[in-house]
């Protein structure tokens, strides 16, 4: 079932008189991604990168530091460990192995350690703030989002040739670009030849099919009031069709509060 629900992004400088409740440090690698320092079943320490599009957590096979102290079952699921990042500690935390994650990092953390608390995403003092309820809100603009299956989607404005072509993006802070179109939104609207490819991989599978990445300037991007030019967009062409939606990432969610 979708739920509706209400992201408020700060255009505007000034939010006093909003009192925090608790507070997360958290670091901005070179790809824009978000790096929190946590501690393991008090003995593992994971530099682990912030994915809204998930609530749990996993470990990366590629991952620097030992994970040691987790048990994972033959699903590749761990239950009931201990996580503390500063004094914050959450108990029966469920962790995924074998998952890729970003640059730096050595797994993943959701959204779970926000569960039924307020959050917002400071980038300008690279910190979470967490409250118990509703702070003060003036000079922020409230953006609709759904959500669905722990992904936040909300509808941006994409204007090209001087027409506006609305789509949903669901928030994906662990792409480290700006945008990325579903292969539907990019072959419906011509991207290919409408915007200016400014770079372009190909890559073949053990069949011999074939996937063409590709990196592009978007003229012009809408989200809420603020108009973006000139944004970097990615999007796929070729026999592989798997980029089933399109994602706002974190090159973009960095620019708001």
């Amino acid at each position: 079932m979708l739920k509706r629900t209400v992201l408020f992004i700060l255009f505007a400088a000034g939010f006093s008189g909003i009192k925090a409740q608790q507070t997360i440090p958290f670091r901005i690698t070179k790809h824009h991604n978000i790096i929190v320092k946590t501690l393991v079943n008090k003995k593992d320490s994971l530099d682990l990168m912030f994915q809204i599009a998930m609530k749990d957590y996993s470990v990366s096979p590629e991952r620097q530091r030992k994970a040691d102290h987790m048990i994972f079952a033959k699903d590749g699921i761990s239950d009931y460990n201990t996580v503390q990042i500063g004094k914050i500690i959450q108990k029966d935390v469920r962790f995924y192995d074998n998952q890729l994650t970003g640059h730096e990092a050595d797994g993943k953390i959701g959204t779970g350690i926000f569960e039924g608390k307020i959050f917002k995403i400071d980038y300008d003092n690279n910190q979470f703030v967490m409250y118990n309820k509703m702070p003060d809100l003036k000079g922020y603009e409230p953006i609709p989002i759904i959500l669905s299956h722990d992904g936040f989607y909300l509808a941006a404005d994409n204007i090209i040739d001087d027409k506006q072509q609305e789509t949903y993006f669901v928030l994906q802070s662990g792409f480290s670009g700006a945008l990325l179109y579903s292969n539907e939104f990019a072959e419906a609207n011509n991207l290919d030849t409408r915007l200016k490819v400014t770079g372009q991989k190909t890559l073949k599978n053990s069949e011999g099919k074939t996937l063409t990445a590709k990196q592009a300037v978007l003229p012009y991007f809408k989200l809420g009031n603020t108009v973006f030019k000139d944004v970097s967009a990615g999007f796929f062409s070729g026999e592989i069709k798997n980029q089933n939606v399109s994602y706002l990432g974190a090159d973009m969610l960095r620019r708001f509060i």
